[in-house]
């Protein structure tokens, strides 16, 4: 690939743009806001003006609800030999374009799993796409030169083609992505009205279940009109394990020892499914789940104690593989959380002790 047509400058466009330039790709950048565009080539994602011919593969990085549109347009302009888009849903864009007659043999339905809750070209990095999942949808008419073309633009991003059923991938995002994020959603919208008295309280748990709550809504309502059934079938299941969950949480106010035991087992049955699915959950790079243990360090707020950490361990020849921060409520200090392999917690400990750190046990 020596050419490539972006057509959407948000986050996920500017991103893969900028892996391809960064790879020596020739970039072409084009959005519905010229502004925007613009943005994106300064940050060195390509060049605004339009190409001369047909480039080798066009990007569209539109919305779920406009991809259709946006590709039939490139395509009926001949803007490109293949054609792509990285829209979070599949099988809608892939039967508009059905609908509308065109040739799909030049077309692939994508879609990298990775994002960020910031929008826009000033949140995009060259590196978003790195070590994660991308959705690739060939049909059997599916060219076998762009599909070549989309591997060689997942292998300029670095991330990791995986192979899936249009339907099949609506599926699964509904599952890992669509509904998690209304289900964090609404836990956060608890706290909207919430005494202050109790907000002052949040800790890393209520962080973490409501990290996502911050993306653009605007976003989300175009991704989840292109997915709505599978995301209200997920959340009808959700809904009757809460009934279940509502009903355990009263039988334990009971005062009658058999409907507080009875209870205790469904409370304990959702915690222990909760178990079972999330040591299913892929870890480091993709890999089977790990476990790992924990050095807890406590340090000040105050600029560069991060890197001294960091560096500390890097000389004690220990790799941190994920790190977790606790801020302390009302105090300018926290808690890291630092998830080492096993055997390197106990060398770690006794480097970061001599070094000064405080270790919390």
């Amino acid at each position: 690939m020596r050419t490539a047509l972006v057509i959407g400058t948000g986050l996920i466009g500017t991103s893969a743009a900028l892996a391809l330039a960064q790879r020596g790709v020739t970039v072409h950048l084009e959005d519905r806001d010229p502004e925007q565009a613009r943005t994106a080539a300064a940050l060195g994602a390509g060049t605004d003006e339009a190409p001369d011919g047909p480039v080798d593969l066009a990007v569209v990085a539109a919305p779920p609800a406009h991809v259709a549109a946006v590709l039939a347009d490139a395509m009926r302009r001949g803007a490109a030999r293949g054609y792509l888009d990285v829209a979070s849903v599949k099988g809608g864009p892939r039967r508009e374009l059905e609908a509308l007659g065109l040739d799909l043999s030049a077309y692939i339905g994508t879609h990298p799993m990775s994002g960020r809750e910031k929008s826009g070209p000033l949140a995009a990095t060259g590196d978003l796409f790195e070590g994660r999942p991308w959705v690739l949808t060939p049909t059997p008419d599916t060219d076998t030169e762009v599909l070549n073309l989309a591997l060689e633009l997942v292998s300029h991003c670095r991330a990791v083609p995986v192979v899936m059923d249009a339907d099949a991938h609506d599926r699964a995002v509904a599952l890992v992505s669509h509904m998690p994020h209304l289900v964090s959603s609404m836990v956060a919208a608890r706290l909207e009205h919430a005494e202050e008295s109790a907000v002052r309280l949040c800790g890393q748990g209520i962080r973490d279940v409501t990290r996502i709550a911050a993306s653009d809504p605007r976003m989300w309502i175009d991704i989840l009109s292109a997915n709505p059934g599978p995301v209200a079938d997920l959340l009808a299941d959700l809904s009757a394990d809460l009934d279940e969950t509502v009903r355990a949480l009263r039988a334990l106010q009971s005062f009658d020892d058999a409907k507080r035991r009875e209870g205790a087992a469904g409370i304990e049955d959702v915690l222990r499914r909760g178990n079972a699915g999330q040591v299913r959950v892929p870890g480091k790079h993709g890999s089977a789940p790990r476990a790992y243990e924990i050095v807890a360090v406590l340090i000040d707020d105050q600029p560069g104690q991060l890197a001294r950490i960091f560096a500390d361990a890097g000389q004690a020849g220990v790799n941190i593989e994920d790190v977790r921060i606790e801020h302390a409520t009302g105090q300018q200090a926290g808690l890291v959380q630092l998830m080492v392999e096993p055997k390197a917690a106990p060398v770690l400990t006794a480097a970061l002790r001599e070094r000064g750190w405080a270790i919390r046990q």
